[in-house]
């Protein structure tokens, strides 16, 4: 919390908005400069003006002379994690202005393709990372896929989230009967390996990528409910718990503003490694073909387009790498790193950790 009141309170150093300014100055002349880009970016002001105020965000963050900052600061890999999300996070905010969508698309989702021809094509000009069979664009779908990814995680985690605190407020703060039949429930949804359920439900529910999002939440929640019931156990204990009962405060009260605040930051690890899981497992499933719609800009689907094409013809195995390079770089670039912002996260907010750094 000091570390969010730090954000909103201190105002931005000077160097940063001499940083923010320079940046400004230099989009402004590559944009001159390029008449293509420049006629992008007047069609879609609010995708980059929505840019814009990314990166004035991240300079004012990373400037910060807080204790988060500088701790993520003496760990390369923290940088280095922090640094692929941003530039996952820049090419979902940019992706009409990177691959602008066809005029006459009813959705920008859907990747352009030009015919049918069932052999993948090579990267040629207009084409950077080439096309999958059916000739779909892997450049655009990589571009887009980006914003798919970034909506399946965001959406699972907040259903995931919410449901498990939910769930582990109530078995943790109350305890006995009620933490019994959750956490009895919670034993039901773990005992299956993670992926298969996924699939069940998926299958149960009908092929879509709103599906996909709805079975990993029913799979991820539990998780979610037993780090927060074990910590909820702890803090309830605690001094400050037993004074706002003494004061009258109501259960409600206790939880919101007591509780879940001093058990939270254990689950925010998790969630951050959970970012790219929820992005692995649903490319997965799209990969089995229970996803996305064919031709739909996601990195699992780009992926299934092309896994007649895996392996390459007789005599020439790697004669369609890119069908696959191209976007299983793409997820294991995202997955890396949340896994890495993951770690970051862990070694500053965990208390035991602190004194080695």
């Amino acid at each position: 919390m000091s570390v969010i009141r730090a954000t909103v309170t201190r105002p931005a150093p000077l160097h940063t908005l001499r940083i923010t300014g320079s940046v400004l100055v230099a989009l402004a002349v590559l944009t001159t400069a390029v008449p293509t880009l420049r006629l992008r970016v007047v069609r879609h002001p609010l995708d980059v003006g929505a840019f814009l105020l990314m990166v004035a965000a991240v300079l004012a963050f990373w400037a910060l002379p807080s204790d988060f900052t500088r701790r993520m600061k003496r760990n390369p890999l923290s940088i280095a994690g922090f640094a692929i999300i941003l530039a996952f996070v820049a090419v979902a905010i940019l992706a009409p202005v990177l691959a602008p969508p066809l005029a006459n698309t009813r959705d920008p989702y859907l990747i352009p393709h030009e015919g049918f021809l069932p052999d993948p094509t090579p990267p040629r000009a207009g084409h950077p990372l080439g096309m999958t069979g059916n000739q779909y664009d892997l450049y655009y779908g990589i571009v887009w896929g980006t914003r798919t990814a970034f909506r399946v995680a965001i959406v699972v985690e907040a259903i995931s989230i919410t449901i498990g605190v939910v769930m582990g407020s109530i078995a943790g703060y109350y305890g006995r009967r009620l933490d019994e039949i959750v956490m009895r429930i919670t034993d039901v949804f773990l005992a299956f390996p993670s992926l298969v359920l996924s699939v069940v439900i998926t299958a149960v529910l009908g092929k879509g990528l709103d599906k996909v999002m709805i079975a990993i939440a029913i799979v991820g929640w539990p998780t979610y409910a037993r780090y927060l019931r074990g910590d909820i156990l702890s803090v309830k204990q605690r001094d400050f718990v037993e004074a706002a009962r003494a004061a009258g405060a109501g259960d409600l009260r206790i939880v919101i503003r007591h509780v879940i605040p001093n058990a939270i930051y254990p689950l925010l690890v998790v969630a951050a490694f959970d970012m790219g899981i929820i992005v692995l497992v649903a490319a997965a499933l799209s990969f089995l073909g229970l996803g996305a719609e064919v031709g739909y800009a996601d990195w699992g689907q780009l992926i299934n387009m092309s896994r007649s094409w895996i392996l390459g013809v007789p005599g020439n195995p790697f004669i369609y790498w890119f069908t696959v390079v191209f976007p299983g770089a793409a997820i294991f670039l995202f997955v890396l790193g949340w896994n890495l912002l993951g770690d970051a996260f862990r070694d500053i907010l965990d208390p035991r950790l602190r004194g080695s750094q």
